[in-house]
């Protein structure tokens, strides 16, 4: 696996764990990753406490752990987990999104030890409650942003990308697609009349997205460059091409993207490519009136609760309901 990190750095049932995460459970690498990044350092954390090595040493953050052995994992005590989050929280300033997911990656780990492999009887995480996050409103471009964010990629004669960055913006824009989705598309996932495409979302998982006129448009201009010699890459299966004649990076997608928004005005509200994604997912329930059960299937969500985000209020909706209140025009009289 690739990372900062090298799976072969971690203890054999963590390696066995990573694999059925992958190989069963078909997750993806970056959440592999992501569960092998937050182990190391519980792992690292549970060596130095009980071995007495400084956390704030550079011994510290170099402690191998690769030869850690199941006595070991299998005799940490709930305790100790929660000693851990004490850790995260006051050395590290972890708040609760940081450590719902390393609570996610402990309690995934021994409930494959328990469960899945029964080489533990009692499991130290099954109990412990996954700290409550902050809720917070998604953060979105407004209509008028949104049209000027496009304005931005269609205004830039310089580039040589023009079409294709224009495409990629006006496909999260209409569509809600995830960074990973739109980068992972190949040309035979798109049919022949351009009118739906299959992206390949969380958990592998295929899922159709239907394309508005919008993205019929940019999409017909954008291939008629990509089937073209410019890109040079008859062979390579992929939707949008780097100038390297490779498949587009999420990085790379990410940087078009903050060069738009800059070039539009728009840094200084530190936009990303997430939301973009929020910004389609919102206008499409405010605007356009979309079942909040249909935006989930567009939007590829495993669960209901995490759609119902975008059925938040807007800010103009809360004026308007202020200013329908009949009492809204009673002025006081003029005191003599």
């Amino acid at each position: 696996m690739d990372g900062s990190f090298n799976v072969e750095q971690m203890p054999v049932i963590v390696r066995d764990f990573a694999s059925y995460k992958l190989t069963i459970q078909a997750c993806s690498k970056k959440t592999v990753d992501e569960y092998l990044s937050d182990l190391r350092l519980f792992f690292k954390y549970m060596y130095a406490k009980r071995y007495g090595v400084d956390i704030h040493s550079e011994f510290f953050e170099k402690l191998d752990i690769s030869k850690l052995d199941n006595e070991f994992i299998f005799s940490i005590t709930t305790e100790e987990i929660y000693d851990f989050f004490v850790y995260v929280s006051n050395e590290r300033g972890n708040k609760s999104c940081a450590k719902s997911r390393k609570l996610s990656s402990i309690k995934a780990l021994y409930k494959y030890i328990c469960t899945k492999r029964r080489l533990m009887e009692k499991n130290p995480a099954i109990d412990i409650e996954t700290p409550k996050k902050k809720q917070t409103l998604p953060k979105f471009l407004s209509m008028e942003e949104s049209i000027s964010l496009l304005e931005a990629v269609s205004n830039d004669k310089e580039s040589k990308t023009r079409e294709r960055d224009y495409a990629i913006i006006t496909l999260f824009l209409n569509c809600g697609m995830r960074l990973s989705e739109l980068c992972g598309i190949n040309l035979n996932d798109i049919d022949k009349e351009l009118r739906s495409l299959r992206v390949l979302g969380k958990g592998n998982k295929e899922r159709i997205v239907y394309l508005n006129d919008a993205c019929r448009d940019a999409l017909s201009k954008y291939l008629i460059i990509r089937k073209s010699d410019t890109y040079k890459t008859l062979n390579n299966p992929a939707l949008f091409i780097s100038k390297q004649h490779k498949r587009i990076s999420n990085k790379t997608v990410q940087w078009l993207v903050y060069k738009y928004l800059s070039l539009a005005g728009l840094e200084y509200k530190h936009y990303s490519t997430h939301k973009l994604r929020h910004t389609a997912a919102t206008l499409m329930y405010q605007t356009g009136n979309v079942d909040v059960r249909v935006l989930k299937e567009i939007l590829g969500h495993e669960q209901l609760n995490t759609t119902q985000i975008y059925t938040h209020v807007s800010n103009k909706g809360m004026q308007d309901a202020i200013n329908a209140n009949p009492l809204a025009n009673i002025k006081s009289k003029k005191i003599d």
